[in-house]
C-alpha cells in the first residue's frame, strides 16, 4: 500500500553494518521494504487471474477505488481486507497455495530492495512481518530468501475454500505487527535488527535494540539481480509475463477479447495456408519469426538418404510449427505429450512418445527414414535462460543432428502451461500484440563427435545441450520434466484428454 511519511526516530538502511550479524536476528516488512513496490496489488492481481480468471481481475480491479478510499480515509486494515476479499473469496485455498508456489516467486524475486537484501541476508535468522495473507507470501520467503518465521495476515476457510475474511487479531498492521512480533518471540529473544518503510511500523521497530527505515525506492534504484538471489527462479508458471498495474490490468482485460480473436486469425493461417507462405503470413498478421543459420536441404528418399534429425531447445509446444516455417516445409515432430486440441489443429504431424525406449526407438528411426524430423530432447519447456537436461536417446538413432537454438518473445501472455490447460498454449501464445520467434540453425554435428565414431550418447547429448546455450547466452542444469512438474504442479507433467492437475536438481555449469 501507499507510504506515509517517514521520521529521523530511526537511521536509514543506508546506514546499517552488516559485519557480524551471523548470529543476529532480523525482522522486515514485505511491500516497500524487502519489495521496492510499496503496492501489493500486483500480487494480488496475479492471484485473481491465474485463479479467478479474466472476470476475477476485473472484479479486483472494479473494488480498487474503494481500497484507495479505505485506505486514505479509514483505516489500512480495511483497504486490505477489501482486498483480500475481492481476490480470496471463494477460491479452493489449494489453487491459492499453488499460485504462491509457482506464479509468486518469479515476480517477487524481480523486486527486491539491495540495501535491504544486504542487511536481511546477513543475519542468521530471518522474521518477516506483512499485512498479506501468510498463504500467499510464505512460499517465497521461506524456500527462497531462507525466512525462518512469516507473520502475516491469516485468512479463513471453510471446507477448503476461502471465505474472504480474515482470523483474528485480524490484518496484521501498525500495533497488530508489534503484538504479533511479541507473541512470536519472548521478551528476552526479540529480534535484534528491525527493518520497515512506514510509521505504521514504528511500533514493532521500537521493541528490536536497532531499527533502520527504508526510504521509498527510486526509478533508479535497481533490484537485486539474479545471480544475487540465495535460489534462482529456474520454474515457474502462470500466464502473465508481466506484473499488472490496476492500467495495466485495465489494459489486459480490454486486450483479451481482441486478443483471441486475433490468435483465431494467426492460428488458422499456419494451419491452412501452404507453409512456404507461412512465413509471410506471419509477418503480415504481426507475428515475427528471425531465422538465423543456415539449415541442411531436404532429404532425398531416392539416394535413400536418411532425414536429418532437428534437436531443437524447447521453450514453447509451437517450437516445431516455427522451424517448420522457417524452413518452408512441415517437419514432423514427436512429442512427450500433447492435448487434443493442439494435435487437431497443429499444421504438421504430431507423433506421440511412448516412454518405452525400444518402442519410440523403433518409431523415430522409421520416421527418419521418411525424412527429416524435429525433437525437443529437454522433454519440457524452460521460460528462463536455462536448459534441461537432454534426453540421450535421440543420438543413438542417427549421426545426421543438427542443433536448433530456439528463442522466443512475448509481452504480456506466456504460451506454456504446468497448471493448467496445454490446449490453450498455442492460443496464449499468438494472443499476445507482437510475439516473435528466432530460429537459429547451428551446424551440423561433426561425425567424430556422433556415436558412430565411438562417443557415448550422454556425451553427444550433452555437447550439443552445451553448443545451444553457448549460442543463447543459457545456463545447462540437470533438471528434468519430472522435475518441473514435481514443484510446479504436483505430477509428472503427462497430458491425457483433459486438463492437467498441477526438488529441483543442482545447477551445473555448461
Amino acid at each position: 500500500m501507499a507510504c506515509n511519511q517517514n521520521s529521523s526516530e530511526f537511521p536509514t538502511i543506508s546506514k546499517c553494518e552488516t559485519y557480524g550479524r551471523t548470529n543476529q536476528t532480523v525482522v522486515s516488512d514485505l511491500d516497500g521494504t524487502l519489495l521496492c513496490g510499496r503496492s501489493s496489488f500486483p500480487y494480488f492481481a496475479l492471484v485473481a487471474f491465474e485463479v479467478g480468471g479474466v472476470l476475477r481481475l476485473l472484479f479486483l480491479l472494479l473494488c480498487t477505488p474503494i481500497v484507495g478510499l479505505l485506505y486514505y480515509f479509514i483505516s489500512e486494515s480495511a483497504g486490505i481486507r477489501v482486498l483480500i476479499f475481492a481476490t480470496f473469496a471463494g477460491m479452493k485455498v489449494s489453487d491459492i497455495e499453488s499460485v504462491a508456489r509457482a506464479v509468486l516467486p518469479k515476480f517477487y524475486s524481480s523486486d527486491l530492495h539491495p540495501d535491504v537484501w544486504r542487511v536481511f541476508s546477513a543475519c542468521g535468522k530471518r522474521c518477516v512481518l506483512t499485512a498479506n495473507p501468510t498463504v500467499m507470501v510464505g512460499p517465497f520467503l521461506k524456500e527462497y530468501l531462507g525466512a525462518d518465521l512469516v507473520l502475516g495476515t491469516e485468512i479463513v476457510s471453510w471446507r477448503g475454500r476461502a471465505t474472504g475474511m480474515v482470523k483474528s487479531p485480524g490484518v496484521i498492521v501498525g500495533r497488530n505487527k508489534a503484538d504479533a512480533l511479541l507473541k512470536a518471540f519472548d521478551d528476552v529473544d526479540l529480534p535484534d535488527v528491525a527493518l520497515g518503510d512506514r510509521i505504521t511500523d514504528y511500533p514493532y521497530m521500537r521493541l528490536c535494540k536497532e531499527g533502520y527505515i527504508v526510504p521509498p525506492a527510486t526509478s533508479e534504484l535497481q533490484a537485486v539481480t539474479v545471480d544475487k538471489l540465495p535460489k534462482p527462479v529456474v520454474f515457474h508458471d502462470g500466464r502473465l509475463v508481466q506484473k499488472l498495474t490496476p492500467l495495466t490490468a485495465l489494459i489486459t482485460i480490454l486486450w483479451i477479447p481482441v486478443g483471441f480473436l486475433l490468435a483465431c486469425l494467426r492460428i488458422a493461417a499456419g494451419a491452412l495456408l501452404p507453409m512456404p507462405l507461412v512465413y509471410y503470413a506471419f509477418w503480415a498478421l504481426g507475428v515475427r519469426v528471425y531465422i538465423k543459420g543456415t539449415p541442411p536441404p531436404p532429404a532425398k528418399k531416392s539416394t535413400g538418404q536418411t532425414g536429418v534429425l532437428f534437436v531443437c531447445s524447447h521453450r514453447s509446444l509451437l517450437d516445431p510449427i516455427f522451424l517448420s516455417t522457417a524452413l518452408g516445409r512441415p517437419i514432423p515432430a514427436v512429442t512427450y505429450s500433447l492435448s487434443r486440441l493442439s494435435e487437431i489443429i497443429s499444421p504438421i504431424k504430431t507423433v506421440r512418445l511412448t516412454r518405452d525406449r525400444t518402442t519410440d526407438a523403433n518409431m523415430i528411426k522409421k520416421l527418419l527414414e521418411e525424412g527429416d524430423l524435429v525433437i525437443c530432447p529437454e522433454g519440457t519447456t524452460c521460460r528462463e535462460p536455462f536448459l534441461l537436461r537432454f534426453s540421450a536417446l535421440f543420438a543413438e538413432l542417427t549421426d545426421e543432428l543438427v542443433p536448433v537454438a530456439m528463442l522466443n518473445k512475448m509481452s504480456m501472455f506466456h504460451g506454456t502451461t504446468a497448471r493448467g490447460w496445454k490446449g490453450m498454449d498455442p492460443f496464449y501464445f499468438f494472443m499476445n500484440p507482437s510475439p516473435a520467434y528466432e530460429v537459429n540453425f547451428l551446424n551440423k554435428l561433426p561425425y567424430e563427435l556422433t556415436c558412430a565414431s565411438g562417443k557415448s550418447s550422454h556425451d553427444v547429448a550433452n555437447y550439443i545441450q552445451r553448443m545451444i546455450a553457448s549460442t543463447l547466452s543459457y545456463e545447462c542444469t540437470n533438471f528434468t520434466r519430472k522435475d518441473k512438474y514435481k514443484m510446479l504442479a504436483g505430477n509428472d507433467g503427462t497430458v491425457e484428454t483433459g486438463k492437467p492437475k498441477v526438488a529441483p536438481g543442482k545447477i551445473m555449469g555448461c
